[in-house]
C-alpha cells in the first residue's frame, strides 16, 4: 500500500477540476464536430479537411456554436476521412474539403447527408462490443483534458487512493484478462510474478513493435488514444512496484511516437505521471523508445536487448523477464492492447470483464479485417464471436459475389481457416485446435482467387528475411522452406520436397530458440492441412488452380544448399 500524503497536498481535485472546466467548456457548443485524425484517415486528406471544416464554421458565424476537433478512429478505414458530429452520433466518410459546406449548413436538421452518411446502426457497429476503442472518434487524442473529460484517469485515481497493489492485481486475476499479444498468457499472474520477484528497480514496457503484414491494432490505439494507454501502463506500474516505464514503437509508426511522446509531457503537467503521482508516495515515469523495425523484437527478451542497446536478438529462457528482464531486473512486458484494456476492468470491475467472452477467454479482442472484405477496418469484438459473424456481419461479407476461400488470423505465426471452420469460435483454445492461433489481431480474409501455397510463400519468405539468424533452425530452415515452396509455386518441385518439407517444418517448429522461429512453419502447415490438394496440383499436375502462380517447369533457383543458406 503505498503511504499517502495529508489530505491538502492531494492532486485528485485539482484533477476533477480539470475535467469539470473542460464539460463546462464543451458544454458550451451546440455541436462539436470529430474530425478522424488517425493514420489511415490523415493518409486521405483528414487535415485538410479539418482546417476547411475551421474556416466554414468562423466564416459562417457558427464559432461560438460549433467546435471542431481532431478524433480517433470509428474504426471504417477504408471510408476515409470520417467525421463524427455530437451530440447526435452523424458519421459521415470519404469527406473532401469541397464538402465542408455542406456539413455546415445541414447542422441541426433532422435528416443528415445522404451523400456522406454513414449510419451507425448497422451490423459493423451493432455487432461490435467495445471496450478498448470505447472513445472512439469522440476524443482528442492529443488534448489530455478531453480524455479526463469523458472519465480518463478515473482508474488511476481509484488504484492509488483506494486500492493496495495486491488488490490491483487481484482484480486483473479475476477478470481472466490474457495478454493480447498472441500467446495469451494470464495478465494477473503475470503482474503477480513481477511483484513477488527480487530485485529492485522494476520496470514496465509497454511493447508496441507491431509488425504483423496487415496489422494495425496496436498502432491505432497509439495514435488514437495515447492518454488510455498511459493510464493503463501507469496503474500495472502501481500494481508491481515499477519506478520506470518504456513504449517500444517502431520506427515506422512516426505518428504513434509523436502522440504518445505528447501524452507523457500532458500527463507529467498533471501529476499523471512522475513523483507523487495523484499526492500518493508513486513515483513512475515513462520514456519512448524507438525501434529500427526488425519483426523480431516483438520478441519480449530480444525487445528487452533493443532498449539496453544492444542487437535486437532473443536469448533462451528461463530466466523470464518477470524475473530477469531490462538489465537484469525484474519487468513486465505487456501489449499496447492489453495495458488499453486496464482501465475498464478497474473501472468496471473484474466481474463485469469477465462476464464477456467465453469461459476461458474472457473479454474482447481488437481485430484488424482486412483483405478482400467489403467494410475493412478496426474492429473489437466479444471473444467467442464465430469468424462467419465477423466476416458476414461485421465485415459485410466478400466483394464482387467471389466465394470466400480462407481467413488468415495470427500473421506470419498463424494459420489459414478454411471456409468449413467458419463458424468456429475466434478464442484461444479454438483457433489453437485447428493449427491458428489469436496472435495480436490480424485478420486477413482470402477469396477463390488467393492461391494458398502463394500465401504460404508470401509469409514464409516474411519469416526467412525477418529472422535474427541466432539459431540454425530458424536461420537455415525458413530459408530451405522457403526454397521448396518458391519451386512449388514455379513448378519444379517434387513429392519428395513436400514430405521434405513437412520434416521441415516440424524441425524448425520444435528446435528453434524463439517464438518466431517456432511459429513461422504455422502458415505452411495449415495450409497443407486444409488445402493440401492445391499442393498436389501444383507439384503433379504443374498447375494453380487460383490462376496466380505462373508455372514454367526449369532449373530450380535454390539447387546450390550454399545459395539457399546465404
Amino acid at each position: 500500500m503505498t503511504t499517502k500524503l495529508p489530505q491538502s497536498q492531494l492532486p485528485e481535485e485539482e484533477i476533477l477540476r480539470v475535467a469539470e472546466q473542460e464539460q463546462e467548456e464543451k458544454s458550451q457548443y451546440q455541436r462539436h464536430i470529430y474530425v478522424c485524425m488517425g493514420a489511415a484517415c490523415l493518409a486521405a486528406g483528414s487535415a485538410t479537411v479539418k482546417d476547411s471544416l475551421s474556416e466554414v464554421v468562423d466564416q459562417n458565424g457558427f464559432a461560438g456554436r460549433c467546435a471542431v476537433h481532431g478524433g480517433g478512429c470509428r474504426g471504417l478505414c477504408a471510408e476515409g476521412p470520417t467525421v463524427t458530429i455530437e451530440p447526435d452520433d452523424v458519421l459521415y466518410g470519404k469527406i473532401t474539403p469541397q464538402d465542408a459546406p455542406d456539413i455546415i449548413k445541414n447542422l441541426g436538421k433532422k435528416r443528415p447527408l445522404e451523400r456522406l452518411h454513414r449510419p451507425t446502426d448497422r451490423p459493423f457497429f451493432l455487432r461490435q462490443q467495445r471496450i478498448v476503442l470505447e472513445l472512439a472518434g469522440k476524443v482528442n487524442s492529443e488534448r489530455i483534458e478531453d480524455y479526463i473529460a469523458s472519465g480518463g484517469y478515473k482508474s488511476l485515481l481509484k488504484a492509488v487512493h483506494e486500492m493496495s497493489p495486491v488488490e490491483v492485481i487481484n482484480e486483473i486475476t479475476r477478470s481472466g484478462l490474457r495478454g493480447r499479444g498472441g500467446a495469451g498468457y494470464s495478465t494477473g499472474l503475470k503482474w503477480r510474478t513481477v511483484a513477488k520477484a527480487d530485485g529492485h528497480p522494476k520496470y514496465v514496457i509497454c511493447n508496441g513493435d507491431e509488425g504483423d503484414p496487415g496489422a494495425f491494432m496496436d498502432r491505432s490505439v497509439m495514435d488514437d488514444y495515447p492518454f488510455r494507454l498511459l493510464e493503463g501502463i501507469t496503474i500495472a506500474a502501481y500494481a508491481v512496484g515499477a519506478e520506470q516505464g518504456y513504449v517500444y514503437i517502431r520506427a515506422e509508426y512516426p505518428l504513434s511516437v509523436r502522440r504518445v511522446q505528447n501524452a507523457i509531457r500532458q500527463a507529467q503537467r498533471l501529476n499523471l505521471l512522475g513523483n507523487q503521482i495523484a499526492g500518493t508516495a508513486f513515483n513512475f515515469d515513462v520514456q519512448v523508445r524507438v525501434g529500427a523495425g526488425a519483426f523480431v523484437c516483438g520478441e519480449e527478451t530480444a525487445l528487452i536487448a533493443s532498449i539496453e542497446g544492444k542487437r535486437g536478438q532473443p536469448r533462451p529462457r528461463p530466466p523470464y523477464p518477470a524475473t530477469a528482464g531490462l538489465w537484469g531486473k525484474p519487468t513486465l512486458i505487456n501489449n499496447v492492447e492489453t495495458f488499453a484494456n486496464i482501465p475498464a476492468i478497474i473501472r468496471n470491475g473484474a466481474d463485469w470483464f469477465a462476464s464477456i467472452g467465453t469461459e476461458k477467454s474472457k473479454g474482447t479482442k481488437v481485430f484488424a479485417l482486412t483483405g478482400n472484405i467489403n467494410h475493412s477496418g478496426l474492429i473489437e469484438v466479444p471473444m467467442g464471436i464465430t469468424l462467419r459473424e465477423i466476416i458476414y456481419d461485421i465485415g459485410g461479407g466478400i466483394p464482387n459475389g467471389k466465394r470466400f476461400k480462407a481467413a488468415q488470423t495470427g500473421g506470419p505465426s498463424g494459420g489459414c481457416i478454411p471456409e468449413e471452420h467458419l463458424d468456429i469460435s475466434m478464442d484461444y483454445e479454438s483457433l489453437a485446435g485447428i493449427g491458428s492461433i489469436m496472435g495480436s489481431g490480424g485478420l486477413i480474409v482470402m477469396d477463390e482467387d488467393s492461391c494458398m501455397v502463394n500465401v504460404a510463400k508470401y509469409f514464409m519468405e516474411f519469416c526467412m528475411t525477418e529472422s535474427c539468424g541466432k539459431c540454425i533452425p530458424c536461420r537455415v530452415g525458413t530459408a530451405q522452406i522457403y526454397r521448396i515452396l518458391d519451386n512449388t509455386t514455379r513448378g519444379t518441385a517434387t513429392l519428395s520436397d513436400l514430405e521434405q518439407l513437412e520434416m521441415l517444418c516440424d524441425m524448425v517448429r520444435h528446435t528453434s530458440l524463439c517464438g518466431l522461429g517456432q511459429a513461422a512453419p504455422n502458415p505452411v502447415l495449415s495450409t497443407l492441412r486444409f488445402f493440401r490438394d492445391e499442393y498436389l496440383m501444383h507439384i503433379v499436375e504443374k498447375r494453380c488452380p487460383a490462376g496466380v502462380c505462373h508455372l514454367h517447369p526449369e532449373p530450380a533457383l535454390y539447387n546450390d544448399t550454399k545459395e539457399s543458406v546465404r
